[in-house]
């Protein structure tokens, strides 16, 4: 198994939709790859039959999933500029594996390990865009700009399809789940403090 990508909301750096995923370009160094947002480019190009995703504290492990693709040749680089039309069920049957670290808080609202389903890439909404997601989680409609889908890296104003357009006030790397669609709620929860401006 090798590390393709890290992600640390608190980092100052900010891995929303638009930045790292379809970019062809390393972030960060494999000496500081637990610490700090990390993308392995080399990794990125490999052609992946699984994927695991870890919840971590500075290395130590809280709680991981591993799930299955239901097509094995491709490389994540590839999966994540597939964003026209994007909004693409990745995996298949659900996790594979799961563990969760005895003594674990804070996995109800977690994007990941708070929800069952699949993977989901690139699900664009109106003219919002979240790179991964999990089908137990809410799902928006395609045209229905609610900012109401959560997961890992995120932007409330951008071009989803085209990965261009974006708001700096809106790109966010963590959101937690949450009911909070944008006519009657102002305040979604996020991760760490990587995000825009617009965000709290």
């Amino acid at each position: 198994m090798v590390l393709g990508m890290n992600l640390n909301p608190s980092d100052g750096h900010v891995m929303g939709y638009d930045e790292g995923w379809a970019d062809d370009d390393d972030i960060g160094d494999e000496e500081s790859a637990l610490l700090k947002d990390y993308l392995n480019q080399t990794v990125w190009d490999m052609p992946v039959k699984y994927i695991a995703i870890a919840r971590h504290q500075r290395g130590l492990l809280d709680a991981v999933k591993v799930f299955v693709f239901k097509n094995g040749d491709q490389s994540l680089s590839q999966r994540f500029k597939d964003m026209d039309p994007g909004r693409d069920i990745v995996t298949v049957g659900g996790p594979i594996y799961g563990y969760t670290a005895p003594g674990v808080h804070n996995l109800a609202d977690d994007p990941v390990f708070g929800v069952g389903g699949d993977l989901a890439f690139n699900w664009g909404y109106g003219n919002n865009g979240c790179r991964i997601v999990l089908t137990g989680g809410y799902l928006s409609p395609v045209g229905v700009s609610d900012d109401n889908t959560h997961g890992l890296g995120n932007h409330f104003a951008i071009n989803p399809k085209t990965n261009t357009g974006a708001d700096p006030q809106w790109p966010h790397e963590i959101s937690n789940i949450q009911d909070c669609p944008v006519a009657t709620c102002k305040s979604v929860s996020v991760q760490g403090t990587d995000h825009g401006t617009g965000l709290i």
